[in-house]
């Protein structure tokens, strides 16, 4: 596996298992369970996707059945919309630490920036208090724009050490990834295989055919070689262990452009200025 690493030292697996529409069930338990078995150190989930107890029992049942310890493995959950404001952030964050059954959490990010901005700076205030007062590791934010940062950073003394976002070869955001680049704050794509929509498309599976991979793979190597976070989700045994299989190849500079030339600036989720939640 290989890491990323923050400004401020902390590392961060590249590769991760995503639980979004993921239900809180023991399928749920099961494959987190089974992503810990194959390698994977790395999980996200989030407070919206209703799934941490069933992820927590996952991580649990994944600890004891390897021997690793809490300290080996990466856990992500996020903020939701409902619990801004800097006096609500501590206490969604233990409502999620309890349901997950965890004593704290590597990576806790502010999942939208919603459209208050005043609203936005005063949750990130929060966001900070947990991070001053060694609750958790690390903290970033989710679909957050050029825009959204440059509000944020105007006005807080911490900065985001990640930005999770929608980020495919249909939707390359190249101005927000420079941004994030000169502020070195990390990029971390989110369904990064579209609902398994890019999985069709006839260019990757040119890829695909040409490296000896599956398509998931081939997007999931794309985003690694892009220097991008990447959390595949999957309930199935056979793919978890696939979307982690991408550490013995590299993709070609010609490959990478090819992949990069899809970009029609499309989205499958919503649009981070005018979403509020609803």
């Amino acid at each position: 596996m290989e890491n990323i690493t923050f400004y401020n030292g902390n590392e961060m697996p590249i590769v991760g298992l995503g639980t979004f529409r993921v239900e809180n069930n023991d399928e749920c338990a099961a494959s987190v369970k089974h992503a810990i078995e194959s390698g994977y150190t790395h999980i996200d989930t989030a407070m919206i996707y209703e799934n941490e107890d069933k992820v927590g029992q996952g991580i649990a049942e994944g600890l004891a059945s390897t021997g690793l310890k809490r300290s080996d493995l990466f856990i992500t959950s996020k903020l939701w919309l409902e619990d801004y404001g800097r006096q609500n952030v501590a206490n969604a964050y233990e409502t999620s630490l309890n349901k997950l059954g965890l004593d704290y959490l590597d990576l806790y990010l502010m999942h939208w920036p919603g459209t208050d901005e005043a609203l936005m700076i005063d949750t990130w205030q929060g966001m900070e208090d947990l991070y001053k007062n060694d609750k958790v590791k690390n903290i970033g934010v989710s679909n957050f724009n050029v825009e959204h940062l440059e509000a944020l950073l105007a006005q807080v003394s911490i900065k985001p050490v990640i930005n999770q976002v929608e980020f495919h070869p249909y939707l390359l955001q190249s101005s927000l990834n420079r941004y994030l680049e000169v502020q070195n704050i990390h990029m971390e794509s989110w369904s990064p295989l579209m609902n398994a929509q890019i999985l069709e498309d006839e260019t990757v599976n040119e890829v695909a055919n040409e490296v000896g991979k599956s398509p998931a793979q081939v997007i999931i190597r794309w985003n690694i070689e892009h220097g991008v976070v990447v959390i595949p989700k999957s309930v199935t045994p056979s793919r978890i262990e696939e979307n982690i299989d991408v550490f013995d190849f590299a993709l070609t500079a010609e490959q990478i452009e090819k992949l990069d030339n899809l970009n029609e600036e499309r989205r499958i989720g919503p649009d981070p200025a005018k979403y509020s939640g609803h």
